[in-house]
């Protein structure tokens, strides 16, 4: 684990992990989720879009069953067994009030004591351009998890408020706070992004496997960004 930063909290039982895209949280943090369902934690998906634009050479309608499917299993291999998608247009999604409210319902629908998402910042460590639908799901869900504690925000969703939320964690920030140790679950990290084939090979033109091993295999500890409530 990284020396300097201090170990992700272990005194909760449920998660929400709130993305835009299929594979967004197979990118390091899985290995993080995988060894939180090993001991015994429960941890969800909600996903924004179903990533039907992300292939160039597929048809969106084509697109998003395939990586739809994708996710599903690449959850599973970690111990996810919830996957939920909320359909909001890949690429242009918009922050608002409109996304605030599907959030906090998951939110309260899922009953989290901690939620995960991902880098809500500019860019990746200074170094390269963020996306515009990582950075408004990634903020959304910071506010979205204060929003569903608030009975008069959002009040006509069908869920009652949920209070319960004690962090909110930012995987791929630049500015990491915590880390934990996934050295016996990185092998799983590796196969959850492995099941997002279709993808990766649209992507590169190198070997799956070998493009995953090349992603994850740098360290044994995953950082994120703590936020607590």
């Amino acid at each position: 684990m990284t020396d300097s930063l201090e170990p992700m909290p272990g005194d909760w039982t449920r998660a929400l992990a709130i993305v835009a895209h299929p594979d967004d949280l197979e990118y390091g943090c899985a290995s993080a989720i995988a060894a939180w369902t090993a001991a015994g934690k429960q941890v969800a998906y909600v996903l924004a879009t179903r990533g039907e634009a992300g292939i160039d050479d597929l048809e969106p309608a084509k697109a998003a069953p395939l990586r739809e499917q994708e996710q599903r299993a690449s959850a599973a291999v970690v111990g996810v067994s919830v996957v939920e998608f909320l359909d909001h247009l890949d690429g242009v999604i918009e922050y608002g009030t409109a996304l605030r409210r599907d959030l906090a319902s998951a939110i309260r629908r899922h009953r989290p004591e901690l939620v995960i998402t991902l880098n809500h910042h500019d860019t990746w460590g200074g170094t390269s351009w963020n996306s515009p639908d990582h950075k408004a799901v990634g903020r959304a869900t910071i506010d979205a998890a204060s929003d569903a504690g608030n009975r008069w925000i959002f009040p006509d969703t069908e869920e009652e408020p949920w209070d319960g939320v004690r962090w909110v964690a930012v995987a791929g920030s630049p500015y990491p706070t915590h880390a934990i140790d996934v050295t016996d679950t990185m092998e799983l990290g590796v196969r959850s992004l492995l099941e997002h084939r279709t993808y990766i090979e649209a992507l590169t033109d190198e070997d799956p496997e070998t493009y995953a091993r090349a992603f994850l295999d740098r360290g044994t500890s995953v950082a994120f960004q703590l936020f607590p409530r």
